[in-house]
């Protein structure tokens, strides 16, 4: 089938671009380029995502999901949609609410428009953040190098998204939840909802306010001081990219009509910030500099999804262990150290130039929209 991956240059896209590609089905990407720009940082890896899916023949649009006529171009003709692309960064919605806004929730509500006009598929990328502080209401253990739950050891989809204080990200991201769960209600539109933790992967360009496995690989390699914001404690499952699209495939081969469902690594697939570097340290033998600042709002002590429901529905269930992927991350950017090295030496204001390919403008512009999806 034809399938559109909105944010198709970004991190989560492009796995999605390779996974469906590689299936045998006509892919095609759509992205906007401003990751960097709405980050405040280099275009590198975009521009290798942009490169890598001319690679392997995805062809690539360029289109702003908050703009409804170019979305509705864009995605004409597509029987599934896979929309990764958002403003992901919890401290980018903190200073401007608005575009968070508009991309996460006007955008979504976009995008779901085109899908009901094509009757295609809709698969959405929701966050953890979406149950906010409720998290936080748990029953929460202290240890030397982790909380952990108390009594539960996941969160499933029955903990309420109401009644708390979630920041903007949670809240744009939340309605775009609820609007795809509605459009599977009122317009009959298959679509699943997928809450998902912490992802992480090779592709992926982590800094500090986003992708913090990436940043802490990235930085303990280049030797560059981590933030610690709170005590290092904090956990989360975490899950592989090629995990999670293969997911979304068991989702869009079932018959399963509707569905949201807590997405990471579950309760076998765990790391607090702490045991990450010492992970690190053990592949790399490096540790970086740690500096302790306050608590970030919001922030979740521990999240660990129950992913009982995907794994019942599809029989699905991650593969990749935490040391196994954060050993493939090493091997790639070790292997990619040229692209790391640029984003640690160029200025984010930087003039930015991309090749134009098969007659696409893929010439960046500063818009609001943002081409990879990570909790």
């Amino acid at each position: 089938m034809k399938i559109v991956v909105t944010g198709g240059a970004g991190f989560v896209g492009s796995h999605a671009c390779e996974h469906f590609k590689r299936q045998g089905h006509e892919v095609v990407a759509v992205d906007n380029f401003s990751r960097h720009l709405l980050l405040g940082k280099p275009h590198a890896t975009t521009e290798f995502n942009v490169q890598f899916l001319e690679s392997i023949d995805v062809p690539l649009i360029r289109a702003d999901i908050t703009n409804s006529e170019q979305i509705s171009h864009a995605l004409r003709g597509a029987e599934a949609i896979i929309h990764t692309a958002a403003q992901t960064a919890v401290t980018t919605s903190l200073q401007d609410p608005l575009t968070d806004f508009r991309v996460n929730a006007l955008g979504t509500v976009n995008v779901l428009e085109a899908a009901r006009q094509n009757d295609a598929a809709v698969v959405f990328c929701s966050t953890n953040k979406v149950y906010g502080d409720n998290v936080n209401k748990l029953r929460i253990l202290e240890d030397l190098r982790r909380y952990r739950f108390s009594g539960s050891v996941a969160v499933d989809e029955k903990l309420s998204v109401d009644h708390t204080e979630h920041t903007p990200y949670g809240s744009s991201k939340l309605l775009g939840d609820v609007y795809c769960q509605d459009y599977a209600h009122v317009y009959g539109l298959k679509t699943g909802v997928f809450r998902m933790s912490c992802i992480y992967g090779t592709r992926q360009l982590g800094v500090e306010d986003q992708g913090w496995v990436a940043w802490f690989t990235i930085a303990t390699m280049f030797g560059s001081p981590i933030n610690i914001y709170g005590d290092g404690k904090q956990v989360r499952d975490v899950l592989f990219v090629k995990d999670l699209v293969e997911l979304y495939d068991r989702f869009l081969q079932s018959k399963t009509k509707h569905g949201v469902y807590n997405t990471g690594g579950g309760i076998n697939n765990t790391l607090s910030l702490i045991e990450l570097l010492d992970l690190l340290e053990e592949f790399t033998g490096k540790r970086s500099k740690l500096k302790y600042h306050d608590w970030r709002p919001s922030d979740q002590k521990v999240y660990i999804s129950d992913i009982t429901k995907a794994a019942d529905h599809f029989g699905w269930k991650p593969k990749i262990t935490p040391a196994q992927g954060v050993k493939k991350m090493v091997e790639w950017i070790e292997e990619n150290r040229h692209i790391f090295a640029r984003n640690f030496e160029e200025s984010p204001s930087q003039s930015l130039s991309f090749p134009e390919r098969k007659g696409l403008d893929l010439t960046p512009k500063k818009t609001s929209f943002q081409t990879s999806m990570e909790v």
